[in-house]
């Protein structure tokens, strides 16, 4: 009986093979839309971009020339919507094209439904079936993950026994408490490094004739291909180039969310859709931060969340009254500086099985953050200012910590010190000239 021989662990190579990517289309069939869809989009190209040839009118479209877009050309050349002008190169894709009185005619009707001229849609199956295979993959986070995610943050040992669980449930995560003490930038920091591998996501989505834009050039961080392998399947093939691939995202909403926004946003001028916040963070992270601060109330805002957060998909509804259904495979996180009982229930809290409070800091926490501020401002560290600063204006004060403090304090120093053309110290001059400048007496009325 031979013993057998442990599988050795996969190459980055073979790791990278395991990714979904979009597969290369060499057909109007694989681009999964009707000929119609692809004539009308390519006469608006032409329409707005004058003479183009075939191999710009491809690109345009993000769609390969031969079998696909020379095929619709020509289809709208047989009508008479477009007509050959010459070359300006070698093969059929050089040839230049321009669009005919009754080409125009068919541009207008085509603009009346939508003026959508972008890269060519993915069709709403293709989009879901990527997003499902893409699925933020259950991610088991250690100590060692958080340390160098939450690097350069003052945090206690408990703080980091009840993050690491609530990530690795991939489950919603509710953090509370005053306000000031890292609750976003502990969210950012580790949506930014445990979201996983790289992904792929559409320009927009066609649904039955009418687009989604999905993607967002300020929520979105495209990668570029040093080498362009990303861009080829493991047979040599060029990927449908419908598809970008970017860094998972990290979308960030605050006071300004409204409910409007949690749907798709139909432009009446344009006449196409904007995906929605989680739509576009689809496969990473969607930080609601100020929670309890949006201008709709916040029971109504939870209950959105209700069927998403339990099953996973979403619905979405169409000017046209009808719903879609799309993946929710986003890590929700609500970040608020309210008491939690002014804000939910304990109905909505069962959903959410991780409750984090991030409190203030003790006064060792505090000396260390303020240690290290002084360290990265380069400002001499004293211990003996610290100390006047702890006992004159806190605890004379009965003031909280908080640890954004530190890093204020020593800015209003280094601002002083700039205006008195003097390097900036802890004396105790400094010190109370900037608490004075940054601390406000709330009972002063």
């Amino acid at each position: 009986m031979t013993t057998r021989e442990k599988t050795p662990p996969p190459s980055p190579s073979q790791e990278r093979a395991r990714q979904w990517a979009p597969p290369p289309v060499r057909s109007i069939r694989e681009t999964g839309l009707n000929i119609g869809i692809l004539s009308d989009l390519a006469i608006k190209i032409l329409y707005f971009g004058g003479y183009l040839s075939g191999n710009q009118i491809a690109d345009q479209m993000h769609l390969p020339f031969t079998g696909v877009v020379d095929l619709v050309l020509e289809g709208l050349k047989r009508e008479k919507f477009l007509e050959v002008r010459g070359g300006g190169g070698l093969g059929a894709g050089a040839y230049e094209y321009v669009i005919t009185l009754k080409g125009v005619e068919k541009a207008h009707e085509a603009l009346a439904r939508t003026q959508y001229a972008g890269a060519c849609p993915v069709t709403l199956e293709q989009y879901v079936n990527a997003m499902n295979a893409q699925a933020r993959k259950r991610m088991t986070v250690h100590r060692e993950i958080l340390e160098k995610a939450l690097r350069g943050l003052v945090i206690s040992d408990e703080m980091f026994g009840r993050i690491g669980p609530a990530v690795n449930s991939g489950k919603a995560i509710f953090m509370y408490g005053p306000p000031g003490n890292g609750k976003t930038t502990i969210a950012q920091a580790v949506g930014n490094m445990i979201l996983g591998s790289p992904m792929w996501i559409p320009y927009a989505v066609d649904v039955d004739g009418q687009v989604i834009r999905v993607f967002d050039n300020i929520n979105h961080e495209v990668l570029m291909d040093e080498d362009d392998q990303r861009r080829t399947t493991a047979t040599g093939e060029r990927t449908d180039a419908r598809w970008l691939r970017i860094r998972r995202p990290v979308i960030m909403v605050g006071g300004e969310l409204m409910m409007e926004g949690l749907d798709l946003v139909y432009d009446p001028i344009n006449k196409y859709y904007e995906a929605p916040y989680q739509m576009k963070a689809n496969g990473g992270m969607f930080l609601i931060d100020d929670f309890g601060r949006q201008q709709v109330r916040p029971r109504d805002l939870l209950n959105r969340w209700i069927v998403p957060l339990e099953n996973r998909v979403d619905f979405l509804t169409l000017s046209t009254g009808r719903k879609i259904e799309v993946p929710f495979n986003v890590l929700i996180v609500f970040s608020t500086n309210m008491p939690p009982a002014d804000l939910v229930d304990e109905a909505f809290l069962r959903r959410i099985p991780h409750k984090i409070e991030v409190g203030d800091p003790t006064y060792e926490q505090f000396r260390e953050i303020f240690r290290q501020v002084c360290e990265a401002k380069r400002v001499p560290y004293d211990e003996k200012g610290l100390a006047y600063l702890l006992q004159e204006w806190y605890i004379k004060s009965d003031r909280n910590l908080r640890s954004v403090h530190p890093r204020d304090i020593i800015e209003q120093i280094i601002d002083i010190s700039r205006y008195q053309n003097q390097p900036p110290t802890l004396s105790k001059e400094l010190l109370d000239r900037a608490s004075s400048a940054y601390f406000v007496d709330l009972d002063y009325y």
